[in-house]
C-alpha cells in the first residue's frame, strides 16, 4: 500500500521527499533525529491543594538541575528527559523520573490535569527561587514579572512540551533534491520553519485528538467574567471543548502585551526581527508597574517581552544554548536545530502524561509537516489558521462543525481524515525503518477517535465526571492519587536512585559554587547586559 501510494503521486512534493528518504542507503537516518519531553505537573497535597513547600532538595537545584527542575512556581515541577534517538528510551526515561520524583516527595502528589488543583490567593501561590547568583535571581524576577502581567493563577497551568529534530544529513539530502543553492545552515532553517507553517495550518488537529482539559474548576477564574457553563458548584466546562487550556478563555491569547506580537515563520530573519523588536519595544501598561518598587526589583524590564521565552506559542524553533546565551542569539548565529511543540496537555489517563501512541503520531505528524509543501503564510491564512484553532479548542466535538480552508468550509471530520491519510505515509516509512507497525497502529487509534469523539480523551473525561459524579477537582484528584501509587509500587532500582540522588547532590554544590564566585552585588548591571542584545 505504501508503495502504490507513493507510486500514484510522483509528482507530488511530499511523496517525492518519501521515496527519497524509503531508500535503503536513507532509511537508518529517520531513526537518527531526537526527540523528548518536558513535563510540567503541580506538587499538591493529599486534599488537592496546592503545595506551599519549597522545591524538595532530594531534588536538586532548580537552577543546575537539567532533568528536574521548576518551571513559574516552587511548586511547578518541571521533569525533562535526556534527547533520545528512540521513543521508547524517552518514554522510559519519563517514567524513571517520574518514579525518582515520588520516591523523593514524602506523601505529596503530582496533579496529572493541565488545569490546576485548588488554588490559595494568589499572593500565596509561591515565585519558583534560584538562589543568590544574577542568573538565578534573573530567573526569579522573571517570574515576578509574569505574575505582574498575567497572574499567578495562569502561571500554574501546566502542559507537555515535546522536542523534535530530523537527523542534519536528511536536509543535506533535501536540499540536493530541491537543488537549492543556499547554505546547510540557512536550508535546514528553511525547512524547520516550513514544518512551523505546516503546523500552524493543521494544529487544530492534535488538539481534537489530544486536548484534556474540557473543565476546570471555579476556583481558578477567581470571579472573573467568562463564558463557560456549570457543571456544577465547583467546576465550569464547555460540553464540546477539547483544550480550554488553549482557548482565549484561558490562555495568554487575549492579553494586551502578548496582542501586538506576531511571529513571522517565513524565515529565521523575520523571526528573529520579531521577537528583539517585542523585548526592546517598551509597552505602556507595564511601564506603569516600573521594574522597581523601594529598590527591589518587580520585573526585568517594561517591554512588551522581557526576555523572547516570555512569548506566548504553540510551537517554537530552538537551538541549544550555550552557558550565558540567550535563544535569539544563539539562533541568529548558528540555526535552528530542532522545534518545540508547546501545546499538548496533560492526558489524566496516562501516569506519565502522555502515551506512546500519542509520541508515535507526533513523530509521523511532524515528519509528515516537514517534507509537505508548505507555502509562505501571509496574514489572511493566519487568521484563518487562528479561527480555526479557536474553533476546535472549544467546539471540536459538536457535530457537524465546520472550519475554513482556503476561504471555504470544509467539514472538520472530512479534513481531519484527509490529514491522516496524509500523515499515515510518513508513519509508514517509520514503520518500514522500524520493522513494524507500531507508527501505523498509533495513527489507527487517532482515526478511531475521528470517527467517534467518545474517544477523545477531553470525551472521556467528561463522561468520566458524568458517570462518578466527580467535579474537575475530584476527577483530577482521583487520576493523580491512582498514577501516584502505581508509580510508588515499582521502586526504582537502589543504582536507580542513587544516580538521580547523587546528580542532585551535584546540582546544589554546582549552585553554590555559583553564588561564591558572585562575591560582588552586581545584579543590576547583569540585567542591563544581558537586555542590551540584539541579533547581528
Amino acid at each position: 500500500m505504501f508503495k502504490n501510494t507513493l507510486a500514484f503521486q510522483t509528482t507530488d512534493t511530499y511523496a517525492r521527499r518519501l521515496a527519497l528518504l524509503l531508500q535503503p542507503a536513507h532509511r537508518p537516518l529517520l531513526s537518527q533525529g531526537l526527540q523528548g519531553i518536558e513535563k510540567e505537573g503541580l506538587r499538591v497535597r493529599r486534599d488537592g491543594r496546592l503545595e506551599a513547600t519549597p522545591h524538595p532538595a532530594s531534588l536538586g537545584s532548580a537552577l543546575m538541575n537539567n532533568q528536574l527542575t521548576t518551571d513559574y512556581s516552587e511548586a511547578l515541577l518541571e521533569i525533562i528527559t535526556p534527547a533520545e534517538h528512540a521513543t521508547d528510551v524517552m518514554l522510559e526515561q519519563l517514567d524513571i523520573l517520574h518514579r525518582y520524583v515520588y520516591e523523593s516527595i514524602g506523601d505529596e502528589l503530582l496533579w496529572n490535569t493541565s488545569m490546576p488543583c485548588i488554588l490559595p490567593p494568589e499572593e500565596q501561590i509561591p515565585i519558583a527561587q534560584y538562589g543568590t547568583s544574577n542568573i538565578g535571581r534573573l530567573k526569579h524576577v522573571y517570574r515576578r514579572g509574569l505574575a505582574l502581567r498575567y497572574g499567578k493563577s495562569m502561571q500554574c497551568i501546566a502542559g507537555i512540551h515535546y522536542n523534535f529534530s530530523l537527523h542534519e544529513d536528511i536536509f543535506l539530502l533535501l536540499q540536493q533534491q530541491d537543488r537549492v543553492n543556499i547554505s546547510p545552515r540557512q536550508y535546514q532553517s528553511d525547512t524547520y520553519l516550513a514544518l512551523i507553517r505546516n503546523f500552524y495550518r493543521s494544529s487544530w488537529l492534535l488538539m481534537l485528538l489530544f486536548g484534556a482539559s474540557p473543565a476546570l474548576s471555579r476556583n481558578f477564574i477567581r470571579g472573573r467574567p467568562h463564558r463557560l457553563d456549570t457543571f456544577d458548584e465547583d467546576t465550569l466546562f464547555l460540553p464540546y471543548a477539547t483544550s480550554l487550556r488553549m482557548s482565549d478563555l484561558v490562555g495568554y491569547q487575549n492579553t494586551s502585551g502578548q496582542s501586538v506580537v506576531r511571529a513571522d515563520f517565513n524565515n529565521l530573519e523575520g523571526y528573529l526581527r520579531t521577537l528583539a523588536n517585542a523585548v526592546s519595544q517598551p509597552y505602556p501598561p507595564y511601564e506603569q508597574f516600573g521594574t522597581k518598587h523601594n529598590g527591589e526589583w518587580l520585573q526585568i524590564n517594561t517591554n512588551v517581552l522581557q526576555i523572547e521565552n516570555e512569548l506566548y506559542s504553540m510551537i517554537r524553533p530552538k537551538r541549544v544554548t550555550q552557558a550565558g546565551e540567550r535563544p535569539l542569539h544563539a539562533l541568529a548565529s548558528r540555526g535552528v536545530q530542532y522545534i518545540e511543540v508547546r501545546l499538548l496537555d496533560i492526558d489524566p489517563f496516562e501516569a506519565i502524561g502522555i502515551s506512546s501512541n500519542t509520541t508515535r503520531f507526533l513523530e509521523a505528524y511532524l515528519l509528515y509537516c516537514a517534507l509537505d509543501e508548505s507555502p509562505l503564510f501571509y496574514e489572511a491564512e493566519h487568521a484563518e489558521a487562528s479561527n480555526n484553532f479557536a474553533l476546535v479548542v472549544t467546539q471540536a466535538r459538536r457535530p457537524g462543525l465546520e472550519l475554513s480552508r482556503n476561504g471555504r468550509p470544509v467539514f472538520l471530520q472530512d479534513w481531519a481524515v484527509e490529514l491522516l491519510e496524509k500523515i499515515e505515509l510518513a508513519a509508514a516509512l517509520l514503520d518500514v525503518q522500524e520493522g513494524g507497525d507500531r507508527y501505523c497502529a498509533a495513527l489507527a487509534v487517532q482515526r478511531a477517535k475521528i470517527q467517534d469523539f467518545s474517544l477523545t480523551p477531553s470525551a472521556r473525561i467528561l463522561e468520566n465526571m458524568h458517570t462518578t459524579g466527580y467535579s474537575f477537582i475530584r476527577f483530577s484528584l482521583e487520576q493523580s492519587k491512582q498514577h501516584a501509587s502505581a508509580m510508588r509500587a515499582r521502586p526504582l532500582p537502589r543504582e536507580l536512585h542513587t544516580y538521580y540522588s547523587e546528580l542532585a547532590v551535584r546540582s546544589l554544590q554546582q549552585q553554590a559554587e555559583i553564588e561564591r564566585a558572585e562575591i560582588v552585588d552586581n545584579f543590576d548591571e547583569f540585567v542591563r547586559a544581558y537586555h542590551a542584545y540584539t541579533p547581528d
